[in-house]
């Protein structure tokens, strides 16, 4: 079983302490937002972070005492030390884990300020699907219903398969793609190209999709999920992360507030952004 400091989220956590250092124990939540299809938070220092919220993993949509215990102290977060929230992204409380990881994303950003990655390429601007290297016969595994991959697949008419908890989500046109989550072991380790939804950290599976791709497989992390400190996702295989920045810090939480998504604050208060591994250099020197 792996350990809290052995996963992706638990590793970045421990790289903001380290490149942050004193600077870290300094900065607090300034406001936090737990949207409808998006959690934001934005940090006394002004940068901001967000995370999909997982409003399935709230027990009952009444106000009753199991689904009070999934909400982070509510009235109780502006003000609290960034570095303690951020921990709640190892919870195993959805709500709690959301909010940690939109700290953790924030953190990441400023991280990126100070220490950006050699190993990686930022592309601001791009879209992580453009970035992915798709080639003509491609076996390729797009993980979770991830709404523009699936549209941009069969407008290229190209063949995939999708791995989803919860069919419903799909198109009647999609549905003949569809694969129940449980098959991921039987799928991912054939595909030429895997697409992976960056909710899966929220559900806790990104690592356990990961180790099921082979080594040769081309990787994309997609999403708003997915904070700007690519070390661990390039440790377990990943080439190219789809993240968000965000340009606009107090428009975004305002739309978020009003239960905006992804449709709403693209190109306005947030921009896309891709970091790609960089291809290996050759050492061309005489032996």
């Amino acid at each position: 079983m792996q350990t809290e400091n052995s996963s992706i989220l638990g590793e970045t956590i421990a790289a903001i302490g380290t490149i942050l250092g004193p600077e870290l124990d300094e900065v607090t939540i300034e406001r936090a937002v737990v949207g409808l299809f998006f959690t934001g938070v934005k940090l006394s220092n002004g940068a901001a972070g967000t995370s999909a919220t997982p409003i399935k993993s709230i027990p009952e949509a009444v106000c009753c005492p199991t689904s009070a215990m999934a909400m982070p102290f509510p009235g109780k977060l502006r003000g609290r030390r960034a570095a303690d929230l951020a921990r709640e992204a190892l919870s195993g409380h959805g709500i709690r884990r959301t909010v940690g990881i939109a700290v953790v994303n924030a953190l990441a950003d400023c991280c990126w300020q100070r220490r950006p990655n050699p190993d990686v390429e930022l592309h601001p601007g791009v879209d992580a699907f453009d970035a992915t290297d798709i080639r003509h016969g491609d076996k390729v595994v797009v993980v979770g219903a991830f709404v523009p991959f699936l549209k941009e697949l069969k407008h290229r008419d190209q063949a995939f398969l999708v791995l989803e908890q919860d069919p419903a989500t799909l198109k009647a046109d999609e549905l003949p793609f569809f694969r129940p989550a449980e098959q991921a072991a039987d799928i991912l380790p054939s595909a030429d190209v895997v697409l992976i939804t960056g909710s899966t950290l929220v559900n806790n599976t990104l690592e356990h999709l990961l180790a099921l791709t082979r080594p040769e497989a081309r990787v994309t992390v997609v999403g708003p999920t997915v904070g700007m400190l690519p070390d661990a996702f390039l440790a377990r295989g990943a080439d190219i992360l789809g993240c968000v920045r965000i340009t606009e810090p107090n428009a975004f939480l305002e739309l978020l507030a009003e239960g905006g998504s992804g449709y709403h604050f693209f190109g306005r208060s947030a921009q896309k952004l891709v970091l790609a591994r960089r291809p290996a250099q050759l050492d061309t020197r005489a032996a």
